[in-house]
């Protein structure tokens, strides 16, 4: 891979390095410096320093950026079920297992994919990997996505999210019964400092509001429907491990014993907004998925 060098001889600046090279390189935030030096991109004298080195008369300083590489989205031909479409939107079911858009590890098989090839128009979505994407639900989780296909229509949406109008009701199978009919869990979520894919509660997290009805209790599981009051990253996923109840078949919050192989059993089976164009409200429903099911049929068989 091609990389692009500067290097710095030390003469006047004093301090800490990842406070002078910010000062003498403005196009990189202090944040990508240490990052640079925790990776071991910027040497000292041939050698890796951390952030809080202090810079000496002499030093020698050789900072490394790695040339940035291009990733190309290319249209799939991927089944895709489209639930509802019009010229400024399509609501999409996505199955567990698919990836919405793509990035470093998934260059591929992605919604986004699927959706250049079915799709004439697409809005140009928040960056040229994400054309469409208003907003995303994990791999492992089915469910309802709307996507824009025009820019209005994109910010329009997007704004509802921000506001937080958007209906969004989610189905969870999950590990232990749990006590309360009804509860909300507020609970600020955090990305975790030494896994940036986890996240977890924490006090200095960014606010997050889960409300949760109970419908159906099995021996050692509960089935609950979920409203997100908020949109956080693994919001459901890390709330109900929060209150020790797991989503049933969770990779990365739940026991490893059940993880099974069509995913988590977290359902998106409600969407409802006001629709971008007309400004009337319009609402979805998706059953829920065959594994779904089936799982909860061979709860109910054994109870």
């Amino acid at each position: 891979m091609t990389k692009a060098e500067h290097f710095l001889k030390v003469n006047n600046e004093e301090g800490r390095i990842d406070k002078v090279l910010t000062e003498k390189y403005p196009e990189f935030t202090r944040t990508q410096i240490q990052s640079m030096l925790k990776k071991k991109f910027i040497l000292v004298n041939n050698k890796p320093k951390k952030a809080n080195y202090k810079v000496q008369a002499g030093d020698e300083i050789a900072i490394i950026v790695p040339k940035e590489e291009v990733i190309e989205v290319k249209p799939e031909n991927i089944p895709l079920t489209v639930v509802y479409e019009d010229d400024a939107i399509a609501v999409i079911y996505k199955e567990a297992g698919m990836v919405v858009h793509p990035s470093k590890g998934h260059l591929s098989g992605t919604l986004v994919n699927a959706l250049l090839y079915h799709m004439d128009n697409l809005s140009d979505g928040s960056d040229e990997l994400r054309p469409g994407i208003v907003h995303r639900i994990d791999k492992d989780t089915s469910g309802l996505l709307v996507i824009a296909k025009n820019n209005e229509a994109y910010e329009k949406l997007t704004q509802q999210f921000l506001d937080h109008s958007i209906e969004r009701e989610y189905i969870a199978l999950v590990h232990g019964e749990v006590e309360h009919e009804e509860g909300t869990i507020d609970a600020p979520i955090a990305r975790m400092t030494n896994n940036r894919m986890k996240r977890i509660v924490a006090k200095e997290g960014r606010h997050a509001v889960t409300h949760f009805k109970r419908i159906e209790l099995f021996e050692g599981y509960s089935l609950l429907t979920l409203n997100l009051e908020t949109g956080r990253t693994h919001q459901i996923r890390v709330h109900m491990k929060y209150i020790n109840h797991p989503v049933v078949g969770d990779p990365m919050y739940g026991p490893t014993d059940s993880v099974d192989i069509h995913g988590q059993f977290l359902h998106a089976g409600v969407l409802g907004f006001k629709h971008p164009e007309t400004e009337e409200w319009v609402r979805f429903t998706q059953p829920l998925p065959d594994y779904f099911t089936k799982k909860l049929e061979k709860l109910r068989n054994n109870n």
